[in-house]
């Protein structure tokens, strides 16, 4: 598949990029990295995630696929040379997606609880 087929749109920051980075790199996938501007939203990022509007956004094709647990899914799926990133029982795929979802909803209430400190710290200064 050519470089151009896979695309991810994101910032370099975000753990929740990192993570399909890190997906498609141990599977050995060549991508385009779209570096979306934090506070803007391009018109790519609107049109390939109308629902929530936010990154990361795997394009395969033209196809997209968002949320970066979707992602890490579809890409384990859609690409199966190389390592396997989930497990293959069921039982350990479930306990491996709670846990994925539980750092998620910890990382988001620290983004949160960060991004308002630093507005009220520079909205007082």
């Amino acid at each position: 598949m050519a470089k151009n087929d896979v695309k991810l749109l994101g910032v370099w920051a975000s753990p929740f990029v990192m993570r399909v980075q890190i997906s498609l790199n141990i599977k050995s996938v060549n991508y385009e990295f779209l570096e979306e501007t934090i506070g803007t939203k391009s018109e790519l990022l609107l049109q390939s995630n109308p629902v929530h509007k936010k990154f990361p956004v795997l394009i395969h094709g033209d196809k997209p696929i968002c949320e970066s647990l979707v992602i890490v899914q579809y890409i384990d799926e859609a690409w199966t040379s190389g390592p396997s990133i989930l497990p293959s029982d069921p039982y350990n795929r479930a306990i491996q997606r709670f846990w994925a979802a539980y750092l998620d909803d910890k990382a988001k209430a620290r983004l949160k609880l960060h991004l308002t400190c630093s507005y009220l710290h520079l909205r007082w200064t």
